[in-house]
């Protein structure tokens, strides 16, 4: 878990750091950093977003965030689903699924689904989809694989920066 979380902080913040050293970065893994709050552009990453789920191969409901902020606006994201070997980014958004036939499905924590996600479920009819990382499963309503992810809790910016990008590109 933790080797995890370091390396690909690690490959992240290096690459940052050579094509854009003028630009701040705020990562889950790594220190604040207080140039952020008064730059023009800033990273938002989450380095490994699921790390549970990223330790218990052959689990592959755990991502990596990359967003960009400029001028105080989210621009640009991408979310890495390694473990599905598919990227999905706001350059080239998938097009926008259509409904399938049955109950809603609800992705939520596979760990601890909240009592609000579960009030949700009863209340639409909705299949509840376990699943690990915030990305994960704000991508898969994306792909069409759930209908809806609903989540009641803290969330920080490198939680949702990277999947709100890349689902209201594919125009959600």
């Amino acid at each position: 878990k933790d080797a995890g979380d370091a390396a690909s902080q690690e490959h992240l913040a290096a690459e940052l750091a050579r094509r854009f050293p003028d630009d701040a970065v705020l990562s889950e893994e790594a220190a604040d950093d207080e140039r952020r709050v008064g730059a023009r552009r800033v990273w938002i990453i989450d380095p490994l977003d699921g790390t549970r789920e990223f330790a218990e191969p052959p689990r592959d409901d755990w991502a990596v965030h990359v967003a960009l902020v400029v001028d105080g606006v989210l621009t640009a994201g991408a979310v890495a689903l390694p473990g599905r070997r598919l990227t999905l980014d706001t350059g080239s958004p998938p097009p926008a699924w259509t409904s399938h036939d049955g109950p809603p499905r609800l992705a939520v924590s596979r760990t601890r689904p909240t009592e609000h996600a579960q009030h949700l479920a009863r209340t639409l009819g909705a299949d509840l989809l376990p699943m690990g990382s915030a990305g994960a499963k704000a991508m898969a309503v994306v792909l069409g694989d759930a209908d809806v992810y609903a989540h009641s809790g803290g969330q920080h910016e490198w939680d949702s920066a990277a999947p709100v990008a890349v689902a209201a590109a594919a125009g959600l």
